[in-house]
């Protein structure tokens, strides 16, 4: 099986996860942006620590090979302040405007044409983004175990025991 196959079947068994986790309707994430319902946040810190823990898994068994993209912090804050605004603005994510959309929620169809548009737009403006925002901060290709000079797996299994405490602590407070 090629890779494209294994895109195409992961793909679907997210997109299969986003519906059965609610994550693609519109209220759960308006109640995800005002800090009332955490289930969107936990299935993404979920989906963190599968990657994280099965990425680093394969790598160590030498069946997989890790392709770390450059840090740049232009380029990192501009999208996220973007992808922040985009959110609160529409009440939807990227892969959720998708995913709802999907559904039959039409409302949703405005996040994808924002996608396109703003796709279009950066391929149009990149040769000057390349030049200024895509070097402002860039710190090459770096992992924090790699700038703390330690093995990856002491930072993983605190981050995952992390994660699960502040699961447990969200059920408690019924978020």
């Amino acid at each position: 099986m090629n890779q494209l196959m294994y895109g195409l079947i992961t793909g679907i068994l997210f997109g299969f996860l986003l519906q059965k986790g609610r994550v693609l309707r519109y209220e759960k994430q308006v109640r995800a942006l005002l800090l009332k319902d955490m289930t969107i946040l936990k299935f993404m810190l979920s989906s963190i620590i599968v990657a994280m823990v099965g990425t680093h898994l394969l790598v160590d068994l030498g069946l997989a090979k890790l392709s770390i993209k450059p840090t740049i912090l232009g380029a990192n804050i501009i999208g996220g302040l973007l992808f922040g605004l985009g959110w609160g603005a529409l009440g939807y994510c990227p892969g959720t405007s998708i995913g709802a959309v999907a559904e039959g929620r039409w409302d949703a169809l405005w996040g994808v044409a924002g996608m396109l548009v703003g796709a279009g737009l950066y391929a149009e403006v990149f040769p000057s983004v390349k030049a200024t925002i895509l070097t402002w901060g860039n710190l090459g290709k770096v992992t924090i175990p790699q700038l703390l000079g330690i093995n990856h797996w002491i930072i993983i299994v605190p981050f995952v025991v992390g994660v699960i405490a502040l699961f447990r602590w969200f059920e408690k407070k019924n978020l």
